[in-house]
């Protein structure tokens, strides 16, 4: 009985970390995953977690554990968050790309996450997914949040950094690279829907006879759409830098809240 009275409030702060980071996670966190599987899944990991670097591990039954209770929910939802915005990098650069070509006034409602999507940025994230499955990146995050403990142990005080502005500066910058990568991600065909636009300009003004917002609607709609099909064999080269900066920036964010462990 004494043991149980350690072992399970240590459990469940595991349990904590580890559903709020699949809360917010990419592909754990989709509506067409059921609820019921995401808590079992959650709950056998804490189990693993618990077994490998849980045992013997003692908290303070008072105040504090309530700290350690919102700490552990914070940690998960960093993690999980980092990754979701590193995802969101796609769904970005596709609107960008459905503002140019048109297709914005047509979203519709990605059945993951629920929201109302772009087109194309659905159809980019729908690539996305399959490229992170292929490549086993959810296997990687599980990685990522098993391996966070000994980065970030539940005996760890993440609320100094906090204080210190060090998880926002992290925030910012990242979510500012983000931004970046999406620009840098819908530039080819971007640049290219604004030369069509241009040169529907000029033609407006040399044949005013010709109707340009209708022969600018088609116009627009063919170049997005052999653009896309002719950068398509690039995409998955895109996809693994965007990965790569994936795992990299939840490296970072351990690093961030925690510290490296020796070895």
């Amino acid at each position: 009985m004494e043991w149980l009275e350690q072992s399970i409030p240590v459990f469940m702060l595991i349990f904590c970390r580890i559903t709020s980071f699949f809360v917010v996670a990419p592909i754990y966190s989709s509506r067409g995953v059921p609820t019921q599987y995401k808590i079992g899944f959650s709950f056998m990991i804490a189990v693993l977690v618990f077994l490998s670097s849980g045992l013997g591990q003692t908290v303070a039954q008072d105040m504090s554990y309530i700290l350690l209770i919102i700490q552990e929910v914070l940690v998960g939802l960093l993690l999980g968050f980092t990754a979701f915005l590193m995802m969101a990098v796609v769904q970005t650069a596709g609107a960008l790309i459905d503002i140019q070509i048109g297709f914005s006034m047509a979203n519709v409602i990605d059945p993951f996450t629920g929201a109302s999507s772009p087109l194309i940025g659905n159809f980019k994230y729908m690539l996305g997914l399959l490229v992170f499955l292929s490549m086993n990146g959810h296997h990687y995050l599980l990685d990522a949040i098993m391996y966070s403990y000994d980065w970030m142990p539940i005996t760890g005080n993440v609320f100094t950094k906090f204080q210190d502005g060090s998880v926002a500066d992290f925030l910012i910058t990242t979510f500012a690279h983000s931004f970046v990568l999406s620009l840098q991600m819908a530039a080819p065909l971007v640049a290219a829907l604004f030369l069509t636009d241009v040169g529907l300009g000029f033609l407006a003004r040399t044949a005013p006879q010709f109707n340009v917002f209708v022969i600018g609607i088609i116009l627009k709609i063919i170049v997005g759409l052999v653009l896309l099909f002719l950068l398509m064999p690039g995409l998955v080269a895109l996809f693994d830098h965007l990965f790569a900066e994936m795992f990299e920036a939840m490296q970072k964010l351990l690093g961030t809240i925690g510290n490296r462990p020796a070895g």
